[in-house]
């Protein structure tokens, strides 16, 4: 197949392109902003597969750049989209969204609230989406456009619901890395931002391997199918850096709130893959122990 990627440069794309090497791989060079420019390249590679991945991805950063990310993330990927749909023959379109969209949830004022939840849900394809971030509200609209698409101009897509990743080897900005790498470097203190909120997590090779079933099988998820990306495994960040410090037998201070203050934090989010397994089979392998030992392995040597 002759797939077209964007975002090749990104931690999923640096990981996900030596994977796609039986196929003839291109990676898109206009700027995504740039309509006549990305039109014209992708008219020219008539690909059979559209990968995009190209996105600012940082959610703390997107309440201060807001302008930013629309362009690229919503504007950019609405040109590409108008480029797809004049391709002969496109199979998929698949596009990276992100489990941020579901934003605020009533579960989230329970927390609040409480502390802990009463029930610990997990959202799916049926919750309804309220995002509540800059770079979510653009994801969704770029749901939204896509779906457009596909009913006015038959475009086939898929989009996945991507859910927090892990395993980077040289960015240290998401919070993994970021604690990680803040106790290897100062065993007194490190500062942090929200303890309270909870997340999942999914360990880089799961996240690769969910990229590849969907190329591999357009044919059964094709039809504007939009998958949450898992595994249901919600975790209290407080309680994660505990679990990360103890991996390091870190006994310093973790100084919580230190970051900017985000206008109205999400303190809920966690997704299950049941409609993704039911479809394509394809079911997470990782825990979420043995990828952090992996994840602090990467970083120590990086040090060492």
């Amino acid at each position: 197949m002759k797939i077209l990627m964007t975002g090749s440069s990104g931690f999923i794309g640096t990981s996900l392109s030596p994977r796609l090497s039986e196929h003839s791989l291109h990676h898109l060079v206009s700027d995504l902003t740039d309509h006549k420019a990305v039109v014209e390249e992708v008219r020219s590679i008539q690909p059979d597969i559209i990968v995009h991945l190209g996105a600012r991805t940082e959610v703390e950063s997107s309440f201060y750049e807001q302008i930013t990310f629309s362009e690229i993330n919503y504007i950019g990927t609405v040109n590409l989209i108008e480029a797809a749909a004049s391709v002969k023959n496109l199979k998929n379109f698949v596009f990276a969204s992100t489990m941020e969209v579901y934003g605020w949830q009533p579960i989230s004022d329970e927390i609040l609230v409480n502390s802990i939840p009463k029930n610990f849900i997990s959202f799916d394809e049926n919750t309804q989406p309220n995002p509540n971030a800059p770079y979510s509200v653009a994801k969704y609209a770029c749901e939204k456009y896509l779906e457009y698409a596909h009913r006015c101009l038959d475009l086939p897509f898929t989009a996945l619901r991507q859910t927090n990743c892990y395993g980077r080897k040289d960015n240290d900005f998401f919070v993994t890395e970021q604690i990680i790498t803040q106790m290897l470097a100062n065993a007194d203190e490190c500062n942090l931002g929200y303890g309270e909120p909870y997340r999942n997590f999914i360990w880089i090779e799961d996240m690769l391997d969910v990229w590849q079933t969907v190329i591999d099988n357009p044919e059964k998820c094709n039809n504007g199918y939009i998958f949450t990306i898992g595994p249901d495994n919600p975790i209290k960040i407080k309680d994660y850096a505990n679990m990360i410090a103890k991996k390091l037998n870190w006994s310093g201070k973790i100084n919580w709130n230190t970051k900017r203050h985000r206008a109205g934090e999400i303190y809920w989010l966690n997704s299950n893959t049941n409609l993704i397994s039911k479809t394509l089979g394809w079911q997470p392998k990782m825990d979420i122990s043995t990828g952090l030992d992996q994840t602090i392995d990467i970083w120590r040597e990086k040090k060492s």
